[in-house]
């Protein structure tokens, strides 16, 4: 049980050797000697908590924000010791915060725990007792023959025993691990390849001997009879495999980084700023105690008559005196110390964080996903993004290859419907010449074209250019690796070249996406591969079955960058087909259109498309038996294979004729291109990170806007050693400095990465600092966590964001400030480890751009405010002690001290942090230079604390001393001569700060609603009618009536309420000439926005809900006013949407809470 309870806390490894021995269906050896290994279960944990550590853990996490240790410091000392004020004023607000906070931070940790039992409990189907037995995907246990259907995802880490194939190979595909959405071929272990039934494999007796779990998914245990958990069975009806990694050590789980507490920097800054604020309450408390022990240095105010010592107090030790008048200071002023910002705090993000869910342009119609909030306490943190790192598969594409355009023979051709249309002039074209081809009606991708593209042609030509299309096709249709479903395939292709074969009758799986694209097309042209076996490949061409012999495969390899297979026709003629980029096939061309071919490869990769090569060779039989001979003897050797194989390839790959080229999309999202030039815009850097090659990696970044074609593109690949790195970082470091002028962007992979972190982590960061895009390609997951952590811990310290769709991008959405899962076609892992969940890359504009920016404008404020009203609250309970000789008399009744932050001065602050719209959302989107105003944390700066720091002093200063010149010459303000007393005088003070506290609020508020008017005015309305109750009636329940009458008496003085109003707008008239001249003489780019939008005849500036042009919302006298603070009438409301309006058109945010015409929405 003690070992069980370490093993949960993660204290205890299970398992501590080298290796693991796993017993397959966990039949134990029966000797009753062997102990068996523990292993994990199955479960997945992406929770933070637990039933058992919640309590502790949550409040230790909790306990190290510097407000809540502080007043739990201080609820002691009050239980200790006598102080001015009751341990309820500390004490319940700290109950009350630490409540709140524990019950938001459970509720969000429990939606991980069901998207947790989601997967766990996810139904599998086991060999157990002869016979399949349902169970859930927790209950797995390591050793269990587990079986997997069609398209259904490997719950654990497997050895492959068998498939349904008699060769024992599977498909499956690792989207969701590394990226990569091409098919992968997986062998089943040959000795159990034919053990495809239950029975037999009830029967099976074997042993396993593995290494322990390790997190490199491209150094898999058995590459080719592994299957990872999260990969995907494809074009295969099912497979049996044994579990031998379960739970948290897959590689899946492995790659994960544990799940750790976010801070924002809003809430790093407000911490800084209490341990200031700290700092002067120590100072007060320190200054009061010396001064009241110089005071006390007379014996007429050590002991006056009316206050004499008792024994105790006269026998008492001086230190402990000073001691525990020191800690009656600091609990006297603590309330400078906020507790109740930190219940704001989480009130608002929690609350705030509702509107990312309700904004309908961040809903996706078609899928039917909105945004998803999983840690609202990084809200503000969108706004105040550096850097963004984003996966490439399934994030910026759709995850779809679409063939585009091709070359043939030195002819452009697009398809336009599932037909080639040409494009351009053909060759040796003249105008007026007979229609191109016209008589072979049959072909309709020829038979299209104009007269103006036409050149005169003879039937031998004809004939000819017929043959040549068909060859090129059929170089396309078996120069591959793809597999086929077994699907029925006999009414395809009858017609000849017919655009509606019906291919999607056909289901293909490729090893590359490029594959399978480009065997589709041949499909839907008219020639048609329907399948193949391990010597025959067939064919449908015109309707005709062709059956070509597979001779050799001459694989892929990143050296050569082509592939070829050589086969043999129906007619004996031997053929060998190549395809690989245009570096690699061209120079080996001796003959076709050669030059016409590179022109028209160098126009496809210009629009971004991913461009190969086609050639063929014939063989004569003297040839062929050598070439035979050749590839037998490499594929044989013992020694150096690789190498010979390579060289044999070259040999045969000579002497090639150019048959063209074809061009395929790697379909981007919808308004990548613009989102990433938005980011830039806004100085935000995006890193492009992802598992795939290096050429596919390159041509998305071409085509998505990342890199652009003026862009020096530096690489920094394939490097095999340390000193060959730093040696190729330093030669890329001098070609930037040597260039000032052109952009550079920087390719580096994934071997090459773990090499310059390893030893130049300095060298590299200073060429990535200098480069405008950086794209890292072949990236274990745990490498794309790595490069974050190397940007956050750099001198800069930048906020970073992490957007992926799959399990591969875990880590790095974890490891980033801000994590951003897309709910795409690669499961639900990244969204439910994320921060937020979006459905298309597209959103994260205006998720930055619009709720960042609010967000963070709101909290920032709310931060600030906080301060300055808890410094005008207890600075004049400060000055007080110099008129009582420090007696630590309080200025305030203690009902006043506890409500002050609680209910007379925290609703406006609130709904403000929740519906501040500073700027129209429209212009925060068309305009995204906006974010750079508040890049940095620049309202949270040092200058910007110490401006709200000295106005709240200085507006506690006119509180104390204005009310004291008014009363503090024994002046009689009352009709019957009475005097004011202590009560009357502090309640006085409370008086004109909760009034100039709540309309400095107002002042500061641009965005009004009903809401605002009614917590703002409704605020100062409720203090007024709470004290004439408190004072109006004796309260049987407390202990003692000092504010009896007292607020009553106050406000019967006309000389009060003069003094009130004189108090309040000398406080106010100061702050607002300030604001007039910072807005007319260093006005920041958001303020010119907002007179921009005045100047266009939007009076209202600061709402979605504004005037349209030419109404006049103010008189002419307060125009300056109205810009200086942006407040008008909310009650005209109309809004002109443009439909030209970039990325979203119909902006329906649900952030204003005003009525909306629907008909403009």
């Amino acid at each position: 049980m003690w070992r069980w309870i370490r093993q949960q806390l993660g204290f205890d490894p299970p398992h501590q050797s080298d290796t693991r021995t796993i017993y397959v269906a966990n039949r134990f050896p029966q000797n009753g000697l062997y102990t068996p290994q523990k292993f994990i279960d199955n479960r997945i944990i992406s929770s933070k908590y637990t039933v058992w550590n919640f309590v502790p853990k949550n409040l230790f996490e909790q306990f190290r924000r510097v407000a809540n240790f502080y007043f739990l410091i201080i609820f002691l000392v009050q239980l200790m010791i006598d102080t001015p004020t009751s341990p309820i004023t500390s004490g319940l607000p700290l109950f009350f915060v630490i409540t709140v906070t524990a019950i938001k931070q459970g509720y969000e940790d429990w939606l991980r725990h069901n998207s947790d039992n989601e997967v766990n409990g996810a139904p599998v189907y086991v060999v157990r007792s002869g016979g399949l037995v349902k169970t859930r995907s927790k209950n797995i246990r390591v050793g269990d023959i587990v079986r997997i259907a069609k398209d259904e995802i490997f719950p654990a880490d497997l050895v492959l025993l068998s498939s349904d194939r008699l060769d024992g190979s599977c498909h499956v595909t690792t989207a969701s691990l590394d990226g990569e959405t091409n098919l992968k071929t997986h062998l089943a272990v040959p000795e159990t390849a034919l053990l495809q039934t239950v029975a037999n494999l009830d029967t099976l007796v074997a042993v396993i001997e593995c290494q322990q779990p390790e997190a490199d998914l491209y150094r898999p245990l058995g590459p080719e009879s592994l299957l990872l958990r999260g990969a995907r069975l494809k074009n295969t009806k099912e497979i049996f495999g044994v579990a031998i990694y379960t739970g948290m050590e897959t590689k899946m789980a492995l790659n994960y980084k544990s799940k750790s507490q976010k801070r924002s920097a809003v809430e790093k800054s407000m911490n800084t700023f209490l341990i200031i604020y700290l700092v002067i309450l120590i100072s007060e408390a320190v200054i009061s105690t010396i001064l009241k022990y110089t005071w006390q240095t007379e014996e007429k105010w050590d002991e006056p008559w009316y206050n004499q010592k008792t024994e105790h107090q006269r026998n008492s030790s001086k230190i402990l005196r000073f001691i525990s008048d020191f800690l009656a200071f600091l609990v006297l002023y603590n309330f400078i110390i906020p507790i109740s910002l930190y219940v704001t705090v989480e009130m608002q993000k929690f609350l705030g964080s509702f509107f990312i869910g309700w904004d309908l342009d961040l809903y996706h119609e078609e899928s039917d996903q909105k945004a998803q909030v999983n840690t609202s306490d990084l809200n503000e943190e969108l706004g105040q993004v550096e850097y963004v790192f984003t996966d490439k598969t399934g994030t910026l594409t759709e995850n779809e290859m679409q063939f585009r355009e091709c070359s043939i023979n030195g002819m452009k051709y697009q398809e336009i419907n599932g037909r080639l249309v040409p494009e351009g002039p053909t060759p040796d074209s003249s105008e007026g010449n007979l229609s191109y081809l016209s008589s072979l009606s049959h072909l309709n991708n020829l038979s299209h074209l104009t007269t103006s593209s036409s050149f005169r042609t003879s039937p031998e030509n004809e004939t000819e250019l017929i043959k040549e299309h068909d060859l090129f096709f059929k170089a396309v249709s078996l120069c591959h690796t793809v597999q086929i479903s077994n699907v029925q395939t006999d009414c395809i292709g009858d017609g000849p070249w017919q655009s509606n074969l019906a291919p999607s009758q056909l289901e293909y799986y490729a090893s590359s996406p490029d594959e399978k694209a480009l065997v589709e097309a041949a499909a839907r042209i008219g020639i048609v591969f329907i399948g193949n076996s391990e010597e025959t490949m067939e064919v449908k061409t015109l309707g005709k079955l062709e059956r070509y012999k597979l001779l050799h495969i001459l694989e892929f390899d990143s050296d050569r960058r082509r592939m070829s297979v050589i086969v043999q026709a129906p007619s004996g003629e031997k053929l060998l087909f190549a395809k690989g980029a245009e570096s690699s096939i061209l120079p080996k061309c001796i003959g076709g259109e050669i030059e016409k071919t590179r022109i028209h490869v160098d126009e496809f990769a210009l629009k971004g498309l991913r461009t190969l090569c086609i050639a063929y060779r014939k063989f004569t039989s003297k040839e062929y038996e050598e070439i035979d001979k050749r590839i037998f003897e490499a594929r044989t050797a013992l020694q150096q294979r690789e190498e010979k194989l390579a060289d044999v390839f070259q040999f045969i790959e000579k002497d090639l004729i150019l048959l063209g080229a074809t061009a395929v999309e790697d379909r981007l999202q919808d308004k990548v291109r613009e989102t990433i030039e938005a980011l830039r815009m806004a100085g935000i850097k995006v890193w492009v990170l992802t598992g795939d090659k290096h050429e596919t990696a390159v041509s998305v970044s071409l085509s998505c806007g990342h890199f652009h074609r003026t862009m020096n593109i530096l690489e920094l690949i394939n490097q095999k050693s340390d000193s060959e790195c730093a040696e190729q970082l330093r030669q890329l470091a001098r070609r930037i400095t040597e260039d000032h002028v052109i952009q550079h962007g920087l390719v580096v992979d994934g071997t090459s990465l773990s090499l310059a972190l390893r030893e130049h982590e300095k060298l590299f960061m200073e060429v990535c600092r200098n480069c405008s895009a950086v794209l890292c390609c072949r990236m274990a997951p745990l490498q794309k966590a790595k490069v974050i952590r190397l940007i956050k811990i750099s001198p800069e310290k930048p906020i970073t964001l992490a957007v992926g769709d799959g399990a591969n991008d875990v880590s790095m959405i974890q490891e980033a400030h801000v994590g951003i899962g897309i709910m795409g076609k690669e499961g639900r892992q990244a969204a439910r480890n994320s921060d937020y969940a979006i459905a298309r890359f597209k959103f994260l504009s205006k998720l930055l751009f619009v709720h960042g920016h609010f967000y963070y404008i709101r909290i920032a404020t709310l931060v600030q405010y906080f301060f300055y009203k808890n410094v005008c609250f207890i600075t004049p309970q400060f000055l007080y002690q110099f008129y009582c000789l420090f007696s630590q008399q309080t200025l305030y009744d203690g009902v006043y001290l506890t409500l002050y932050n609680i209910c007379f001065t925290s609703l406006p602050i609130l709904i403000y942090s929740l519906l501040e719209q500073h700027i129209d959302p429209l212009v925060l989107q068309n305009k995204p230079t906006l974010y750079r105003d508040i890049s940095k944390n620049r309202l949270l700066s040092i200058k910007t604390f110490l401006y709200w720091t000295i106005l709240g002093f200085s507006h506690a200063f006119i509180f104390f001393f204005g009310s004291y010149l008014l009363i503090g010459k024994d002046t009689s303000l009352l009709g019957n001569g009475q005097m004011f007393g202590n009560w009357t005088f502090g309640t006085l003070v409370f008086t004109v700060m909760v009034i100039t506290v709540t309309v400095k609020m107002a002042l500061e508020t641009h965005f009004w609603t009903w809401i605002n008017h009614l917590v703002t005015w409704g605020s100062i309305i409720f203090y007024f009618v709470f004290s004439l109750f408190y004072g109006g009636i004796l309260w049987p329940f407390l202990g003692s009536q000092n504010m009896y009458f007292v607020f009553i008496q106050l406000l019967s003085s006309g000389s009060a309420w003069f003094a009130i109003i004189l108090m309040v707008v000398t406080c106010l008239f100061l702050d607002i000439i300030k604001k007039v001249f910072d807005r007319h003489l260093y006005p920041t780019s958001t303020e010119k926005a907002q007179l921009t939008e005045t100047n266009a005849g939007i009076k209202c500036l600061d709402s979605m809900c504004c005037f349209p042009e030419g109404e006049a919302a103010c008189a002419s006298v307060g125009r300056m006013l109205e810009r200086v603070i942006g407040r008008c009438s909310p009650t005209h409301i109309s809004r002109s949407w443009s439909a030209s309006d970039p990325f979203y058109t119909n902006d329906r945010s649900v952030l204003t809470l005003s009525t909306m015409d629907s008909s403009t929405c």
